[in-house]
């Protein structure tokens, strides 16, 4: 796919796509690939089955958010929607009481796409524009940016409800092949850069925040931390030194794992500076938990939602804050937060060309 064939159809979805105010009062969160099954063990929700109720009940609902499910929330390559509704009415009883307040909105990515053909409850949207002082955060999917589902998206179907089922393959990786994942991700930020918007998406599973990857944000955040090291004060180097070994840790893992050629900015963009222009959710499906984004007072945010005992250890290190949900054992990490005016302003001044 050509990136100008992509673009012209990207700009005309989001001049397509309706428009929902942002100001700061107020609250989003926005929460994709659940995949929600028939809650037997090839259901990949299952595992998370309490942890998403308890933070979508207790804690956004609670606190008025808007809830915009980015899609890939039901799995209906592999299952019927009756036989996941049975599974989880507790978990459509709290997208009931979101929606009477006027504070839901779904998406559809390409494992719900059937929904389209179905008779829906909620309303259904491929993308919605969040319009802050004439700003643009784009939220859809993502898989709008892939050739094969723009392409293939029935014949896909027909490959994962007849030979994943039965096979019992799991979600937890979109594709087999990274590299085609992370094109897509680029046509975004390619696309996203160009237009001066911010995208937030979901469809990868892999959480990004200013179009940094966790690996990426890790390496930045050691080479940031063994600059300041030299100048530091005593106590304030002890605790420098504990970071990076806890960063360097997880860059390891994630090498072992050969995650570490999947580089952000050698992927994006051919300059050295990286645009913040693309946000992704990750997934609910997660071994470790939950990630999604949060919008609040002017603030967007990456949040992480774990069990206890059920977290890596490095997260308690990495996050800006944590918060326990009383009551429950769900904890909530805080691992980014930025001003979108800031993020908007670093979208222009990167943006152009360089004097």
């Amino acid at each position: 796919m050509k990136f100008s064939e992509f673009f012209n159809t990207f700009h005309r979805f989001l001049e397509q796509s309706p428009e929902l105010p942002l100001d700061e009062k107020s609250r989003y969160v926005f929460l994709s690939d659940l995949h929600i099954g028939d809650g037997g063990s090839n259901d990949d929700l299952e595992p998370n089955r309490e942890l998403v109720r308890t933070i979508l009940g207790r804690w956004y609902l609670e606190r008025g958010y808007t809830l915009i499910l980015g899609g890939d929330i039901e799995d209906l390559q592999k299952f019927s929607m009756e036989d996941i509704q049975k599974a989880w009415f507790d978990l459509y009883g709290i997208f009931d009481e979101f929606a009477k307040r006027g504070a839901f909105f779904k998406l559809v990515g390409n494992h719900d796409l059937a929904l389209l053909r179905k008779k829906s409850a909620y309303p259904l949207h491929h993308g919605l524009r969040l319009v802050r002082k004439s700003r643009t955060l784009f939220c859809f999917h993502g898989h709008q940016a892939s050739p094969f589902f723009a392409k293939y998206g029935f014949l896909s179907e027909l490959i994962v409800r007849y030979l994943a089922k039965p096979l019992q393959l799991k979600n937890s990786n979109i594709s087999g092949d990274s590299r085609k994942r992370f094109k897509a991700e680029r046509r975004i930020y390619r696309a996203s850069k160009k237009l001066g918007i911010v995208s937030i998406c979901g469809h990868t599973h892999r959480p990004l925040f200013e179009s940094l990857s966790k690996y990426d944000d890790l390496r930045l955040s050691i080479e940031l931390l063994l600059r300041e090291y030299p100048q530091a004060p005593i106590e304030r180097k002890q605790r420098i030194a504990e970071l990076v070994g806890v960063y360097r840790s997880e860059c390891e893992r994630m090498n072992k794992k050969d995650m570490h050629w999947a580089l952000s900015r050698s992927l994006y963009e051919e300059k050295a500076l990286l645009i913040p222009c693309v946000f992704n959710s990750g997934c609910a499906t997660g071994k470790h938990g939950i990630t999604c984004l949060e919008i609040e007072a002017g603030n967007i945010r990456l949040a992480h939602w774990a069990r206890q005992g059920k977290s890596r250890s490095y997260l308690a290190q990495e996050a800006l804050r944590s918060d326990n949900l009383g009551g429950t054992d769900a904890t909530r990490y805080t691992l980014r937060e930025a001003d979108l005016d800031g993020v908007f302003a670093r979208i222009d001044l990167l943006g152009g060309e360089a004097k």
